[in-house]
């Protein structure tokens, strides 16, 4: 059974920033892609980042790109998100997500591609 923790939520004002970790256990980590998700009350969970199992590939939702950056330590088994720049349209709960797919060629926006999910840790951007 795989285990994601994220932590490092909190609240921030706007133009500020947060680090976000999420800790994996139960597979080698290694070999799957992870994501980032969001959910903001009342709306959809949607996609904000993601990143290869290797580390090499990233992409990012256009409302974060720039401001936001997905990392990933292998060695730690976690995977990172550093948000910059925040804005009170950041708040939502934010999710970590590993990929189905071990050894996935890119990474996926696709929620559905994602079988195992954190808790989920609160951001709330104060304008």
């Amino acid at each position: 059974q795989v285990q994601l923790v994220e932590s490092g939520g909190g609240l921030v004002q706007a133009g500020g920033s947060l680090r976000l970790s999420c800790a994996a256990s139960g597979r080698t980590f290694s070999s799957y892609a992870m994501g980032w998700f969001r959910q903001a009350p009342g709306k959809e969970r949607e996609f904000v980042a993601t990143i290869s199992w290797r580390g090499g590939v990233t992409y990012y939702a256009d409302s974060v790109k720039g401001r936001f950056t997905i990392s990933r330590d292998n060695a730690k088994n976690s995977v990172y998100l550093q948000m910059s720049s925040l804005k009170p349209e950041d708040t939502a709960i934010y999710y970590c997500a590993a990929d189905s797919r071990p050894f996935r060629v890119g990474t996926s926006i696709n929620v559905n591609d994602y079988d195992y999910w954190g808790q989920g840790t609160q951001v709330t951007v104060s304008s």
